[in-house]
Formats: C-alpha cells, structure tokens, sequence
C-alpha cells in the first residue's frame, strides 16, 4: 500500500513534512534582503573575510607602497596619506555590512533555533503518543490473552464433562444391552 508522501507531491505545509517549523522564518534567508543591491552587499560582506580578499588586500598594498617608495609613481609618497584615506573608507564600509551580516546571521540562528525546539518538541509529542499507543494496544493484548486463557481452560472443562457424559452415556447403554 502505497502512503501519502508516495502519492502525494511534496508539500511543505504537511505536518509530517521534517522543515515546517521553518517556513515562519523564511524571510531571514537573506540577510540584507532580496534585491540587487542586497544581494552584492552580501557578497562584499562576505568576501572581506576570505583568504583571497586578504592576500589581494596585501599584494595590492605591497606594489603601491614598493611604487611610490621607489618613486616609479609619485601620487601617494610616504607617508601615504592616500592609502591611509584608502583603508578608512574601507573600514568607514566595511564595519557596518559586516556588523549588519552578523546581525541578521544571529537573527536566522535564533529564528533556525526556535524552529529546531519546535521540532523537537513535535517529535517529543508524537514519542509520548506512539508510547501511550502501545501502552493501550499492550493492555488490550493483555485483556485478549486472559479472555483467551478463560476460553481454552472452559473448553477444557466442557470437553472433561463431554467425555466424563460420554462414558457415562456408553456404560448405561452398553449394561443395557443383551449379553451374547
């Protein structure tokens, strides 16, 4: 026999389906939104802590440094106040749309947390139930065993009273019969 999630396509508003405590919370999944500017604002946040950002980050600084301390280029020379501006304005846009990512990233962790305790206790309830379940079917089992043990032990003693009858029953008749 075929079940309902067999037959049935998928639906995330069924109560058997394992990611219904999500869907409340959905509208986290993007931390800055879903537009086109919240979109290359997440990934800028996020690229400011990987290994390629950092790298770059350090290569760019070192040929900038090494031009204008050689005097191949003259348009930031030391103390390079430039490339002092140049790394404010990156920290000035940096600071928020990180801190803005780690915000809305502990707002999903708590929202994915609480559907995760709901899940939890769904699946606590529905234990308790099953447990409760077989407690019953254990005690009407139990119920039919006894029922059954009083049939098998009258059966017994009527099928001791049918025989005790029978040879009664067989001594009167065969008393009764002539001798031959």
């Amino acid at each position: 026999m075929k079940t309902t999630s067999e037959t049935a396509p998928f639906s995330p508003t069924d109560p058997q389906h394992h990611f219904r405590f999500h869907i409340p919370h959905l509208h986290l999944g993007s931390p800055f939104g879903d537009n086109w500017f919240a979109l290359k604002a997440e990934a800028f946040a996020r690229f400011f802590g990987t290994p390629l950002f950092l790298v770059a980050q350090s290569l760019i600084v070192a040929v900038w440094i090494g031009l204008n301390a050689i005097r191949v280029v003259s348009f930031d020379l030391y103390p390079f106040i430039l490339l002092n501006l140049a790394f404010s304005l990156q920290a000035a846009y940096a600071a928020p749309l990180i801190l803005l990512a780690q915000t809305r990233q502990a707002d999903r962790d708590k929202a994915h947390a609480e559907a995760d305790a709901q899940h939890r206790e769904a699946l606590a309830a529905a234990s308790a139930q099953r447990q409760l379940l077989a407690a019953e079917q254990t005690a009407q089992l139990l119920i039919l065993v006894d029922q059954n043990t009083r049939l098998t032990e009258l059966t017994k003693e009527l099928s001791h009273r049918i025989e005790a009858l029978t040879l009664d029953l067989h001594g009167k008749v065969c008393k009764g019969e002539p001798n031959g």
